[in-house]
């Protein structure tokens, strides 16, 4: 129930024919699919678990592996928050073995039938969730998204083509290794998770221009990467291009709350979509809220560029310009700017956000409902940090991108988010007349 590539992940570096590399591994995939499309949720669940197991028990090589990717990484000059992305520690890879249960013990989507109803004719018309295919998914730094790529596809029964950066290629290879003893031990094909082997970016416009052997492309990275693949690529895209999230403190907020919940958003992790990178407070409570804020941040040294009117406030900040409003800065840097009501946060949001997730800290049930109606983002938050946008805190497991286009998924993007459907019919004989 074998099916192989021509070239495999077990090794890193340079092939001499990308185009046809790709093409092996594009026919290996498509063949890897077919098998999947039948695939027993409990091999399916097997596979998760032995990776699961194997992961730990590899858990010193993989840190040695993500060592020397993190070394080099700090001799080519990347910057703190791309380290950041690409470092691997206890805590994250227990997440991520945690990641595995989890998707596990999730209900399979695959074979699910619903809205089944009978028409007029006496047939039944419903809809059965089934597998994209072949899904190729393009990644920068973060090796943990290879596992939770992984998990995901396989879960939902599809076949996956994993192209991480060459910054974390040794990370990508080791966990590349108990992702397919785990596919061996429960009888899958190790061809439905396949590592690019090749650091050549030739490869990655051969993966996006293969319609014949992939079906969906799914770009994780810099806002450069996701513009190039969505350009280029000849297989339909589930993308997002950028993440400025806001916060909002309305003048009815509790400041106690508003005051954990911004900080958090901001300083939880500087280097990820979630992160909020404008905070918008009502000019009502600013005086009261924005020292407090100015010091907690203080703590973390997160530089402030506000308006005018919060430089008003807070001497010795930096001017935010209008770059500074679309900025999604990764990094301990923050804008500020204070609005007079719900009308100009959401028309600020709706001007310089990128649909990706925005929150609002306030006591007004009927304000909370306008902002979740109105702020047209793939998620809206009301009384919480935005780090929440997120598939593990959502209780999907893990996801394998956050989606702020509008078609096909939206938002964190787990087991559903990876199937589609086609409709089933179920007739006793029936011919239209």
């Amino acid at each position: 129930m074998t099916a192989h590539a021509p070239q495999t992940e077990r090794s890193v570096g340079e092939v001499a024919d990308v185009a046809a590399y790709m093409v092996g591994l594009g026919q290996a995939a498509r063949a890897a699919a077919s098998q999947m499309r039948r695939a027993a949720t409990g091999d399916k669940n097997r596979a998760l678990l032995a990776m699961a197991t194997h992961l730990q028990r590899q858990r010193s090589e993989i840190l040695a592996a993500n060592a020397a990717d993190l070394a080099r990484g700090r001799e080519s000059g990347l910057d703190a928050a791309l380290l950041d992305r690409l470092a691997l520690n206890d805590d994250r890879l227990d997440a991520m073995v945690e990641g595995l249960v989890q998707v596990a013990a999730l209900p399979d989507p695959v074979g699910e039938i619903d809205g089944m109803h009978s028409r007029p004719s006496g047939i039944q018309v419903g809809q059965m969730r089934v597998p994209l295919g072949v899904i190729g998914i393009i990644y920068e730094s973060r090796p943990n998204v290879t596992l939770e790529a992984a998990s995901l596809c396989l879960k939902s029964g599809n076949a996956s083509i994993l192209r991480g950066g060459s910054e974390a290629r040794d990370s990508n290879a080791a966990i590349a290794a108990c992702i397919r003893a785990g596919l061996c031990d429960a009888g899958l094909p190790e061809a439905a998770v396949q590592v690019v082997a090749t650091t050549d970016r030739a490869a990655v416009g051969q993966l996006i221009t293969m319609p014949e052997y992939v079906d969906v492309i799914i770009p994780r990275g810099g806002k450069s990467l996701i513009e190039r693949i969505s350009r280029e690529a000849r297989v339909p895209v589930i993308k997002h291009l950028d993440g400025v999230c806001h916060v909002y403190i309305d003048a009815t907020a509790d400041l106690d709350k508003a005051l954990a919940i911004a900080v958090n958003a901001k300083t939880h992790r500087y280097g990820t979509c979630n992160t909020m990178e404008t905070l918008l407070i009502d000019a009502q409570v600013a005086e009261r809220i924005l020292p407090r804020l100015a010091e907690a941040y203080a703590l973390h040294d997160v530089e402030l560029r506000g308006c005018e009117r919060s430089r008003a406030i807070l001497d010795g900040i930096s001017a935010a310009t209008e770059e500074d409003w679309h900025a999604e800065y990764l990094a301990p840097v923050l804008a500020v700017r204070l609005v007079d009501g719900i009308d100009a946060a959401i028309e600020h949001i709706e001007r310089y956000g990128s649909h990706h997730t925005d929150a609002i800290v306030t006591e007004n049930y009927g304000l909370a409902r306008r902002f979740m109606a109105e702020v047209d983002s793939s998620s809206v938050i009301v009384n919480a940090s935005t780090r929440f946008a997120d598939g593990f805190e959502y209780g999907l497991g893990a996801e394998i991108g956050i989606s702020t286009d509008k078609l096909h998924a939206r938002g964190p993007v787990g087991l559903e988010g990876l199937t589609t459907r086609k409709y089933v019919v179920l007739g006793d004989g029936q011919v239209r007349q």
